[in-house]
């Protein structure tokens, strides 16, 4: 397996050992294209920030352990002075405490339990996702740990961002979670980011078992690019789970925003969405025709002609609302993020937590609580790699962090 599809690599200065993941996930015999975003570093399998399209076939690790992780931004009917006073900013910070829950395994309990009509969906289409289900219903609304984040920002919109958008399923915006009726200014915005929690962890890990077993063949180098066959029994199911997740996921994030206006007693004015661990059926052009493949975006956003999403930065640097330009070089992909540039481990041995609360204080960050592998000097500079992309998307708005709650120090990385 020594040959590979062609793939295209968005930015500079990738670490070897990503580029070669991708070498290696391009070299199986399902793959049919693939590109490697500007944020990328190494994963499990396929790096994060790899885009990997195949031919009948879904490879659990290229959709990630984190099942349908996504950004979910809602623009709030609150003055803009809120983020600046003292009496309010508390009032803002104690709405994100009390409303989600941060911490590995973390779930509401009793009377605290989140509803969503997600839970009467059908889980019994895998056995992973019925035993989890309980799990599941706990889990709503909760935020986990690691690179997941609840934050309160201020959105700055462009003059030229127009009004309109398409979401990454190639609907017009205007249904829920996809409105973007936003006249040029300032605002107020509430940003998160988290996935399908303890249940779509357990997908993950049972399904790229079986992947893993039905493919002997595979060196060990390529034992977690093992795929699913759709046209088995286990790819079905593994799809079916996958994109039971992506609703939970959605929901998860329904729920905290949902919940976080309620406590405050506004309205929401517009919001977007997406998801940025996942595989769709789509149809691209590879080597002249048309075909229908799968793609695998892990770590990477939609973009799509028109579709919008989120990408972050980090807690002190900015993130931006984008529209896809639908560049088919990438796959209609975009980064997810800044991305990475040392490992926690690392980062536990490189910073303190003294100097790090200097510089956020110095850009007027509040941060309630993090692990300090999640400070900004652990990411690559967010301009950098939003100029990387310029072919990719269009940034409609910037978002800048003004109090931030991830998990606290000590938690085990969900993400």
């Amino acid at each position: 397996m020594s040959e590979h599809v062609p793939f295209r690599i968005w930015g500079s200065g990738l670490e070897e050992q990503s580029v070669q993941q991708m070498r290696n996930a391009c070299s199986l015999p399902v793959a049919a294209a693939g590109a490697l975003m500007p944020d990328a570093h190494v994963g499990f399998g396929v790096p994060i920030g790899g885009v990997v399209a195949t031919r009948g076939a879904v490879i659990p690790y290229a959709v990630g352990v984190d099942i349908a992780c996504r950004m979910k931004l809602s623009v709030l009917d609150i003055p803009l002075k809120d983020l600046e006073h003292d009496h309010t900013r508390k009032m803002l910070a104690k709405a994100i405490e009390e409303e989600t829950r941060f911490g590995v395994g973390v779930e509401f309990r009793g009377g605290d339990i989140r509803e969503h009509e997600v839970m009467s969906r059908d889980w019994s289409v895998s056995g992973v996702t019925l035993y989890n289900k309980r799990k599941a219903q706990g889990q709503l609304g909760t935020s986990g740990s690691g690179n997941h984040f609840v934050e309160w920002g201020l959105l700055t919109v462009n003059e030229d961002s127009g009004k309109h958008g398409v979401s990454p399923h190639g609907e017009a915006t205007g249904g829920s979670g996809w409105d973007w009726n936003l006249a040029p200014g300032r605002y107020v915005a509430l940003l998160s980011h988290s996935g399908s929690r303890g249940t779509g962890a357990a997908v993950c890990d049972y399904y790229s078992k079986l992947a893993k077993a039905k493919h002997p063949e595979l060196p060990r180098e390529l034992a977690q690019l093992a795929w699913l066959d759709m046209a088995g029994p286990e790819g079905q199911e593994y799809w079916a789970a996958m994109n039971l997740m992506g609703e939970y996921a959605a929901a998860n994030h329904a729920c905290i925003h949902r919940a976080i206006a309620k406590h405050l007693k506004v309205d929401v004015l517009a919001g977007v969405e997406n998801h940025h661990n996942f595989a769709w059926k789509e149809t691209h052009t590879i080597d002249g025709r048309e075909e229908e493949v799968y793609v695998h975006r892990k770590g990477a956003t939609p973009a799509g002609a028109g579709v919008l999403g989120v990408i972050p930065g980090s807690m002190a640097s900015p993130g931006f609302v984008v529209r896809g330009l639908g560049s088919a070089a990438s796959l209609n992909s975009a980064s997810h993020g800044a991305g990475r540039v040392m490992s926690r481990t690392k980062a536990r041995d490189s910073f303190a937590w003294g100097n790090v609360r200097r510089e956020l204080e110095e850009k007027g960050v509040w941060v309630l609580s993090a692990g300090i592998d999640e400070v900004p000097g652990v990411y690559k500079d967010i301009e950098q790699v939003m100029a990387a992309q310029t072919d990719l998307v269009e940034v409609l708005a910037r978002f800048d962090p003004r109090i931030v709650k991830m998990a606290p120090e000590g938690e085990k990385a969900e993400d």
